[in-house]
C-alpha cells in the first residue's frame, strides 16, 4: 500500500475526502501526513482531528521556490511518503526528478483551458461563465513544474446551467471533486502496482 502526502492551503475537503475513501479502502494507500502552505489553513486543524500528522511550511521563510519545494519534499520523505496529492495547493511547486510523475493535482476546470498562473478556485468558475461555456468540470493530473501543465490523469464533466453563478457552478465542480480524485487516484495506484 503505497504511503501518500496530503498538500493543502485552505479547508482541506479534497484532502479529508481523500483521507476517508483510504480508511474505507476504495484507494489503495495509507496517508502519513497532512502538509499546509499558510497557518491559517482550516484543513490542518480537521486532518489533525482524523489523527493525521501534519506540518505547515510557509513559501515567505524561504527565498526561492525552489528552496520552498525541496523544505516541502523533505517532509514528505521524512514521513516516507511515495505519492503526493495536492488537495487545493495554491503555491508553486518545483519538481525535482526524484518527484517526477508522482505528483497529483486536482484542479476545477477542464483542463487544458482555464489553467495556469491566477486560474484557480472561483477565478477558473468565473473565467467559465464569462465565456458562455455549456460545461465545466474537474481535471485530475501530474505536476511538472507548470502549473496547471501536467498529463491529466482523468476528468469529470459538469453542466453550466442558465443563471448559474459562480458560487453555483463551484458547488457542482466541487461534487465533482469529491467522486474524481479518489477514482483518478485509485487508478493510478493500481498502475503502479
Amino acid at each position: 500500500m503505497k504511503r501518500i502526502a496530503l498538500f493543502i492551503s485552505g479547508t482541506g475537503g479534497n484532502a479529508l475526502n481523500l483521507l476517508r475513501a483510504c480508511r474505507e479502502g476504495r484507494v489503495p494507500a495509507r496517508p502519513v501526513l497532512g502538509l499546509a502552505s499558510t497557518g491559517q489553513a482550516g484543513g490542518i486543524v480537521r486532518l489533525e482531528a482524523e489523527g493525521l500528522s501534519t506540518a505547515v511550511i510557509l513559501r515567505k521563510d524561504f527565498e526561492s521556490d525552489e528552496a520552498f519545494s525541496e523544505a516541502c519534499y523533505r517532509a514528505a520523505e521524512a514521513a516516507e511518503a511515495e505519492v503526493i496529492c495536492l488537495c487545493g495547493w495554491l503555491k508553486k511547486l518545483a519538481v525535482p526528478p526524484r518527484w517526477a510523475g508522482r505528483i497529483l493535482n486536482i484542479h476545477p476546470g477542464l483542463l487544458p483551458q482555464y489553467g495556469g498562473a491566477g486560474m484557480y478556485g472561483m477565478h477558473v468558475h468565473q473565467a467559465v461563465l464569462e465565456a458562455g461555456d455549456p460545461e465545466s468540470g474537474a481535471t485530475v493530473h501530474l505536476v511538472d513544474g507548470e502549473y496547471d501543465h501536467g498529463r491529466i490523469l482523468d476528468q469529470m464533466r459538469v453542466p453550466v446551467l442558465p443563471g448559474d453563478t459562480p458560487e453555483d457552478l463551484q458547488k457542482r465542480v466541487y461534487a465533482a471533486e469529491l467522486e474524481l480524485f479518489p477514482r483518478a487516484l485509485a487508478a493510478f495506484l493500481n498502475k503502479q502496482a
